[in-house]
């Protein structure tokens, strides 16, 4: 499993900076919530999200088409969520707030 997240985070981190004009923001965090699924979030500066999505939603479809094509074989399921770094920072805030009110 360890192979088949490498080789996926090498592609997806080749193709992103492909489409991408400020490749210094942009992140790649790799989860693992079960044993066969792997969850990417790619963080992107926020012009760069618009453009790695593309019209209608087409581009992000066709990476996440061969990404899964790339998992199947290795029987994993990915989950691709494509962020700004604002929207980032929010959700950290958020995870943060929460942790804090239940402490």
């Amino acid at each position: 499993m360890q192979q088949a997240t490498s080789q996926i985070r090498d592609f997806l981190q080749y193709v992103a900076l492909q489409f991408i004009e400020h490749p210094e923001q942009a992140q790649l965090r790799v989860g693992q919530p079960e044993e066969n699924h792997i969850s990417l979030r790619l963080i992107l500066a926020h012009e760069d999200v618009a453009q790695l999505i593309g019209r209608g939603g087409f581009t992000a479809s066709a990476i996440r088409n061969v990404v899964n094509s790339v998992a199947a074989r290795e029987n994993i399921k990915v989950t691709l969520r494509i962020h700004s770094v604002e929207e980032e920072q929010q959700r950290l805030a958020e995870i943060e707030a929460k942790e804090i009110i239940e402490d």
